[in-house]
């Protein structure tokens, strides 16, 4: 199974809330769902936040959202890696 994995975090530091800001009459993290849905690359299009209404957009706009990120992982600090680490441990767990 291939998944895609967007990393969105809620706090952004320089443009606030740019996730679910409007870029082109859509929210921002829509484009990228959009893009990976429409490779027909990827089985899954999974989101990784730590905010709910950033979750909520995700969803609204068909990702996927299963879980939320925790803190410790949501800071300005966290590297890509730790996200995705994160990320690929929680489906093991779910058997994906």
């Amino acid at each position: 199974m291939n998944v895609a994995i967007i990393p969105a975090r809620g706090g952004s530091q320089r443009i606030p809330r740019k996730n679910i800001r409007l870029f082109g009459g859509r929210p921002m993290i829509a484009h990228s769902i959009d893009a990976a849905r429409e490779s027909g690359c990827f089985d899954r299009v999974i989101v990784s936040t730590d905010d709910p209404e950033v979750a909520g957009v995700a969803t609204a706009c068909g990702g996927e959202v299963p879980f939320l990120r925790p803190a410790a992982l949501s800071d300005a600090f966290t590297g890509l890696d730790a996200v995705m680490r994160h990320a690929v441990a929680w489906l093991e767990s779910e058997g994906s």
